[in-house]
């Protein structure tokens, strides 16, 4: 017969206020359970005060750090404990100086260009995850996502405090460029916060082109501005090789791919 566990009895309501008014929600939550275990075995007074501060003093962090992880908008939630580094055409040396992320205490640029398929998103994902985790803030964006942006806010003119807003993050990461023709609305919006952000916040971007040849994407004046602001002071890794993402998906059907 399994034994029969009784839930601890709930906080009085006075103690549940005031650590609510206090901010304590960790401590609160782990409160009642403790304060059973605290009586059963005896333990002193200052045992339960340190166990309940040690658990909120804990629990802050993580709540900070899943806060600004959702803040971040990632798109699969891919960190380096799943990068393969000798998988990556990035050089492995350029590979650890980025991980360092001192680029970005410096506002440099990122620019990760290549084929398809070859870990430029997985790489900038990666990235921005560790930063996350390094206490900074984090947005990432499509290229599309500020064409809209552009689009909301032209009506009041309040694309310049919406961009603003962008750069609360240190870093800005605008993912995907170079697929597709680059409407107005979003050649506008990229080089609004590449302006911006200009030695103030560092902006990582993937795409399909160098940005020398933004110009076959979008307006040339838009082009050629944004470009001249987004590499000074950046790093340019060039990505190459068979698609990684085809490569897997063959290899698990038991495929070979051929040259």
């Amino acid at each position: 017969m399994s034994p029969v566990t009784t839930a601890a009895p709930p906080l009085r309501a006075e103690l549940e206020a005031l650590m609510r008014q206090l901010k304590m929600p960790h401590a609160r939550a782990l409160a009642p359970e403790l304060i059973a275990t605290a009586r059963a075995q005896r333990w002193e007074p200052t045992e339960v005060i340190k166990a309940l501060f040690t658990e909120e003093a804990a629990g802050r962090p993580r709540s900070m750090l899943a806060t600004r992880r959702k803040a971040a908008g990632f798109p699969t939630g891919k960190t380096f404990d799943a990068w393969d580094p000798a998988a990556s055409s990035i050089p492995a040396p350029t590979q650890q100086a980025l991980r360092t992320l001192e680029w970005i205490t410096r506002r440099e640029n990122l620019v990760v260009c290549g084929p398809s398929g070859t870990g430029k998103t997985f790489f900038l994902e990666a990235l921005g995850q560790q930063a996350v985790e390094a206490g900074m803030r984090v947005a990432w964006f499509r290229l599309e996502d500020l064409g809209a942006l552009i689009r909301a806010h032209r009506t009041d003119e309040s694309v310049t405090k919406a961009v603003a807003r962008i750069l609360r993050a240190e870093l800005v990461v605008i993912d995907d460029i170079g697929l597709l023709p680059v409407a107005t609305d979003a050649a506008e919006g990229l080089y609004r916060v590449v302006d911006a952000a200009s030695e103030k916040r560092s902006v990582a971007i993937s795409s399909n082109l160098h940005p020398a040849g933004f110009d076959e994407l979008m307006p040339k004046t838009l082009a050629t501005a944004t470009v001249d602001r987004l590499l000074h002071h950046a790093h340019v890794c060039q990505t190459s090789g068979d698609s990684i993402r085809l490569t897997q998906a063959l290899a698990g059907k038991g495929v070979t791919q051929l040259n």
